[in-house]
């Protein structure tokens, strides 16, 4: 195939993609987005649950660890999901106006501002690694193990922030499938390495962390390429970078919501787990899994709600207004009634659920 060929096979693809996102029936275009974005972020749950799961049979307090950790991961993925969001709904906008050159620079610059920051966040938190798990919540039993399994997800700082963007910016442009098989890829991995690191192996939580560091590596690498590749419209390449305030500011205000969410989640963690600390590690290990329950369950909305911001800034940047509302409301009863059922299931039978990860009557 010849240049020219290429550019015209390029040109017919984003003509297609312009008339997906703009001519097909709403309920069918998000729930097609949705649900392999459902299917990643709960696979990225998993991510967590796995290790919770198998660090349970450790001993309480190792399961208090993954709870104390988990405010330093939502900080990591809080920074990722302000530039993935960031970044993708400027890039949806513009490939809604056909301006595929702009959508570019958004998705460099907000790529490597995400490793840079996840680089960042590392070398801070190896500094002041114990000050930093005694001010989320670890007691003095708990630092030990808390301490180790930090240090690997440190080390995977920098793959988890990318991981976000990645993951976003395939979404935004309406391939929600490759971002779901990086993802779950990522996912089963992990799975796989906590059984053989920890059950075989031995590793104790330590082979924990280092599995989920390894999955979240591999996760990136990928997610990555279909950018390589050239299966998407926007590319990852030093020469789109831009420090200018316009492009910049664009992508802190729009990702801004994100990082307050996800880092007042990571907030309230901490005061969850310094407050339960005084009644013992029973309690902070009951806290742990109770969060990586309903943060799993609230998956299916966050899913369902992303599956509509591609759809949502697409249309704006091609000034179709009446379909930007119509997906608002299809949103808003879909994700009430779904969150509803799972609620319910997720009262009634939420000793089972704790018991899968620490029969322990105490923590139960």
């Amino acid at each position: 195939m010849d240049r020219k060929d290429g550019v015209q096979m390029s040109t017919m693809n984003q003509e297609a993609h312009y008339r997906r996102m703009t001519q097909d029936s709403i309920p069918h275009l998000i729930t097609q987005l949705a649900v392999p974005t459902i299917i990643s972020m709960l696979v990225t749950s998993i991510y967590n649950m796995a290790d919770t799961y198998f660090v349970g049979t450790i001993s309480t307090s190792a399961s208090g660890a993954t709870g104390i950790v988990f405010s330093l991961m939502s900080i990591l993925q809080a920074f990722g999901f302000m530039f993935g969001h960031g970044a993708g709904a400027n890039i949806s906008q513009q490939l809604g106006s056909k301006n595929v050159e702009k959508a570019r620079i958004y998705a460099s610059t907000s790529f490597f501002l995400s490793i840079f920051v996840g680089t960042v966040v590392m070398v801070i938190g190896l500094i002041f690694m114990d000050p930093m798990m005694r001010m989320m919540g670890s007691t003095d039993t708990i630092l030990p193990y808390a301490r180790i399994y930090a240090f690997y997800i440190l080390l995977a700082g920098m793959a988890m922030t990318s991981s976000c963007v990645l993951n976003n910016i395939l979404r935004y442009e309406g391939k929600a499938f490759y971002a779901m098989i990086g993802l779950t890829l990522g996912g089963v991995l992990n799975i796989f390495g906590d059984y053989i690191l920890v059950r075989i192996f031995h590793m104790g939580i330590a082979g924990a962390g280092l599995s989920t560091t390894i999955s979240q590596y591999i996760s990136m690498f990928v997610l990555v390429l279909p950018y390589l590749q050239g299966k998407t419209q926007s590319r990852l390449q030093p020469k789109y970078v831009t420090c200018k305030p316009e492009i910049l500011n664009r992508i802190f205000t729009t990702g801004l919501p994100s990082l307050s969410r996800q880092g007042l989640n990571s907030l309230s963690t901490m005061v969850l787990n310094t407050t339960s600390a005084m009644y013992g590690d029973a309690a902070v290990a009951g806290i742990s899994i109770a969060t990586r329950i309903v943060s799993f369950l609230f998956c299916v909305a966050l899913g369902i709600g992303q599956g509509f911001q591609p759809v949502s800034a697409f249309n704006y940047g091609a000034k179709i207004y009446s379909r930007v509302k119509k997906g608002f409301y299809f949103t808003l009863k879909s994700g009430t009634a779904l969150m509803a059922i799972l609620a319910v299931i997720a009262f009634t039978f939420s000793g089972h659920f704790v018991a899968l990860f620490r029969d322990d009557p105490d923590v139960i």
